[in-house]
């Protein structure tokens, strides 16, 4: 047999109290002050989770959330511990962790998705086209479908219950729930981390073209940026070769995310009929699933070459 990491579609850390399950990771409680987060191999689609595994994605996740966290600590305090996450697991249960794992800090969740957006595409686009504007924040007249930004913007989201679809909301309604000062200190820490983030990327020949952060408060009420960081799975991001062509066709580039998946679902037919976009999720044929765990590959191998 060949050493290939098997698939994990759930874990199963019966050592530690479960608190949570994502649509990606697995919490569990490691004593009261820290937490396990476990990237599994699942995907979603549409807020609905695929039953089948794309094998290697929680291991790129975790990869490449902890470059972005590496590079970006002069920004932020991040909630890395800096222990070994098979530290605090049976050895029994260590294959589960390995190569997928954070051991992180628990702090107190922030319930806004800081999102920062450098170009106009997704909901964004959409809504530019009906208000000449996204999340209330006003754009320049003669944007098209990802046209690069003047400067990124922040456009923060309300994180919706699990099952649910976030909300977009303007800046006054997130100084409504954390206070003017904590809001103005998430918006202006979002945008430098977005845009040290963007040079990187765009070193390597990548375009980040709109991402979601997340934050937490440790218990001296310090900013802390938590979960996953600028992976596939909480950005947009596109090679930039094809990007002037896809943008002058006023089309979305392609994407170093899902959209395999994505598109193979708009299209399938279940009984003669669309897909309608709630569970059970169709069945994932192999094609589907090797060209989206080769698109993570590619993103990662870009990032880190």
């Amino acid at each position: 047999m060949t050493a290939v990491t098997a698939s994990l579609h759930t874990s199963n850390i019966t050592s530690l109290p479960l608190l949570a399950r994502g649509k990606v990771r697995d919490n569990y409680a490691v004593g009261d002050d820290r937490i396990l987060m476990v990237a599994s191999d699942r995907l979603s689609a549409f807020d609905v989770i695929m039953g089948e595994p794309i094998p290697g994605k929680g291991a790129l996740l975790t990869r490449m959330a902890l470059f972005w966290f590496d590079k970006l600590g002069h920004i932020v305090p991040n909630h890395l511990t800096g222990e070994s996450p098979e530290s605090v697991v049976r050895p029994d249960e260590v294959a589960q962790v390995r190569d997928r794992s954070m051991l992180v800090k628990r702090l107190k969740p922030i319930p806004v998705e800081a999102v920062v957006r450098g170009y106009l595409a997704g909901s964004g686009w959409q809504e530019y086209q009906e208000s000449r504007s996204v999340c209330g924040v006003p754009l320049p007249a003669g944007l098209t479908n990802a046209s690069k930004l003047p400067e990124p913007i922040y456009t923060p989201a309300a994180k919706a219950a699990a099952g649910e679809h976030d909300e977009n909301i303007s800046f006054e309604q997130t100084v409504a729930v954390v206070g003017p000062e904590l809001a103005a200190q998430i918006r202006d820490v979002s945008i430098a981390l977005y845009k040290a983030a963007a040079k990187i990327a765009l070193a390597k020949g990548m375009i980040i073209a709109d991402t979601k952060f997340e934050f937490g408060l440790d218990a001296d009420g310090t900013l802390v940026l938590m979960d996953e960081v600028l992976t596939p799975d909480s950005s947009r991001y596109w090679p930039v070769e094809g990007y002037d062509a896809a943008w002058r066709a006023g089309q979305n580039p392609p994407s170093y995310d899902k959209q395999f998946v994505r598109d193979w679902l708009e299209q399938v037919r279940i009984h003669g009929k669309p897909w309608g976009k709630t569970p059970p999720a169709p069945r994932l044929p192999q094609d589907v699933i090797e060209k989206t765990a080769a698109k993570y590959r590619e993103a990662l191998e870009r990032l880190t070459a």
